[in-house]
């Protein structure tokens, strides 16, 4: 999907904002598109490399149904190439991997609901480059009696066309903002920060968001460039929350662990502008949700432990309403 022959010379790939050029034999960026014959072929279609269940907190996403567990499944290859890539083992080389069509597929999601799981979570790779399958798995939802929940936990550097034809079937997202400075995009992770603004303010119009961003010190935590981002995150939704990653060495990064004063200045700068801001991989860090309007707590986590306050979606204090899907 999402190609052409341009002048019998080459093909365009438009699936991202890359437009990769191939002729034939040639791959994308993302590594599992290829030219043959003419056309374009996906080498991952159904390859699975991941496969868990996993609390929702852990996308994360921590205002959809919280408390949750959820399948959480990935593939290989990614049209970005960040430095610091965590996934590095799937994203960046041809894992072992075990073929499983749409349709069974499904059934797994299914299987797993009768234990708790509220369905699916495209995850641990890059899942707009798997496309093709999470399209026809979408197919099979369709026309299924049980509708699971599809969540997509993506780069955001897909183009709009693929993007809305996929948007109406898509439960939840958590975005990666990886920065606010299109040369750390372009430098670092090879991608372009309007076209993730752009997937950001699409999606958050059709669909629950939330954003995680990896503070990386000396790279991406200046105060100017967290309130910017934080500015800009509120002026589509100030109660889309924002979770700040901390930074462990990874893939081709060696730099120290990103210290957790940076994350809690990042944070309050965040704060000044948006309900719900969250820091991740610090153990002990406090990431309850409290009610914007009277500062009660509304959610409690304790680790991937959850307790709520709330009379439906709503804070038990003040009856103030909370942006969360329960």
């Amino acid at each position: 999907m999402f190609y052409e022959r341009i002048d019998n010379k080459y093909i365009l790939c438009y699936l991202c904002p890359h437009h990769c050029h191939l002729k034939n034999g040639q791959r994308g960026i993302c590594k599992v598109r290829r030219a043959e014959k003419d056309r374009l072929y996906t080498v991952n279609y159904g390859e699975i490399s991941s496969l868990a269940i996993d609390p929702v907190e852990k996308k994360p996403l921590y205002h959809y149904k919280p408390g949750k567990t959820i399948l959480s499944v990935g593939g290989f290859g990614c049209n970005f190439s960040c430095g610091f890539c965590q996934n590095y083992s799937i994203s960046k080389s041809s894992p072992e991997t075990k073929y499983v069509n749409p349709e069974q597929l499904l059934k797994i999601t299914l299987d797993a609901a009768k234990e708790g799981s509220i369905g699916i979570a495209f995850t641990y790779n890059e899942p707009s480059i798997w496309y093709e399958y999470i399209f026809d798995f979408l197919k099979e939802v369709e026309v299924s009696i049980n509708k699971p929940d599809i969540v997509l936990v993506t780069n955001g550097y897909i183009e709009k066309e693929p993007l809305k034809e996929m948007l109406p079937h898509i439960s939840a997202m958590n975005i990666d903002l990886k920065g606010f400075n299109d040369g750390y995009y372009k430098n670092i992770c090879m991608g372009s920060l309007d076209e993730v603004l752009s997937t950001i303010e699409l999606s958050s119009d059709k669909t629950h968001v939330e954003l995680t961003t990896l503070i990386i010190d000396g790279y991406n935590n200046s105060d100017d460039e967290i309130e910017e981002m934080a500015k800009w995150i509120a002026s589509i939704d100030k109660d889309i929350p924002l979770h700040l990653s901390r930074y462990y060495p990874a893939y081709k990064f060696t730099d120290r662990p990103t210290k957790p004063e940076s994350l809690r200045r990042a944070r309050d700068i965040a704060r000044k502008y948006l309900n719900y801001v969250y820091i991740g991989n610090l153990p002990g860090e406090d990431n309850n949700t409290y009610c914007p309007e009277c500062g009660g707590t509304v959610v409690e986590r304790y680790g991937y432990y959850v307790m709520m306050n709330l009379n439906d979606d709503r804070c038990q204090n003040c009856g103030n309403k909370i942006k969360i899907v329960l």
